[in-house]
């Protein structure tokens, strides 16, 4: 009899330990759970020399990439000292607050991006009277670059696409701003998002996207894009029928490259 006292005392004893244990760990988690919070901004500026990119907002999370200084990043939102947010070759992660600037566009444009290579089925109804399929206004660079395209998709079967006007001044308004304020990104600080451009110019589509290149040669540039399966999507894509390019000289690339795409 008292060895069993002994056992029923001892098994009470470990389901009280156990409970309390649950108790513990259950209140550990609660209370170190971070909430995210909205920003009132959605592009930053990096101002540290070389600021790591994490897989959570804090120094114990493994470095996943990194950004360089002056460079524009996507920002999500919020989580204590540290921001989500969205980096050139799409990684998704956090970094210090403390280190990114806010960056607060001006009325001709939201700051919101998709990031990395975009393209969507956004609809717009802005003027679309502007002419089309004339390659004369391109320079000698747009020109290589539209032909090289356009051949691309003839080896795949596919129409060409036509030059739209108010396309190609919207592509290089945006090469140009890429060169003017240093930064390689969908995301403009100054215009917002491929589409937020596209609308804020009164370009009419049904879907659009963007590619966007920093090469020192025509033909590398788009051999790059066919190399990479988001670019080439968009190449390829039968619902795009209309195409602006702009190509502008600088950067540490040599040049900037910039194609959007329209469908109607």
């Amino acid at each position: 009899m008292k060895i069993i006292k002994i056992k029923k005392k001892s098994l009470l004893k470990a389901s009280i330990l156990f409970s309390f244990l649950i108790i513990l760990l259950i209140g550990s988690t609660s209370f170190g759970m971070q909430h995210y919070y909205k920003l009132d901004f959605s592009t930053g500026l990096v101002t540290a020399s070389k600021l790591n990119v994490r897989s959570g907002p804090g120094i114990n999370y493994k470095v996943i990439t990194t950004v360089n200084k002056n460079e524009y990043i996507r920002v999500f939102a919020g989580v204590g000292n540290w921001y989500i947010v969205q980096v050139e070759g799409d990684y998704v992660g956090a970094v210090s607050k403390d280190y990114i600037k806010p960056i607060y566009p001006t009325s001709s444009g939201t700051g919101s991006s998709s990031g990395g290579t975009t393209s969507g089925n956004n609809s717009s109804s802005g003027n679309s009277s502007a002419g089309t399929s004339n390659t004369a206004g391109l320079t000698a660079d747009e020109l290589e670059v539209f032909n090289l395209i356009n051949k691309q998709r003839e080896n795949n079967g596919l129409e060409p696409l036509k030059i739209n006007s108010e396309v190609q001044n919207v592509a290089r308004i945006k090469a140009k701003d890429m060169v003017d304020n240093n930064y390689f990104s969908h995301t403009s600080p100054i215009y917002g998002s491929p589409f937020n451009m596209l609308d804020n110019f009164k370009v009419s589509y049904k879907t659009a996207g963007e590619n966007i290149a920093g090469n020192s040669s025509n033909s590398a540039a788009v051999t790059a894009w066919m190399n990479s399966a988001g670019h080439k999507a968009n190449i390829l894509n039968s619902n795009f029928n209309y195409t602006g390019i702009g190509v502008v000289n600088g950067s540490k690339y040599g040049k900037i490259y910039v194609q959007m795409f329209i469908g109607r």
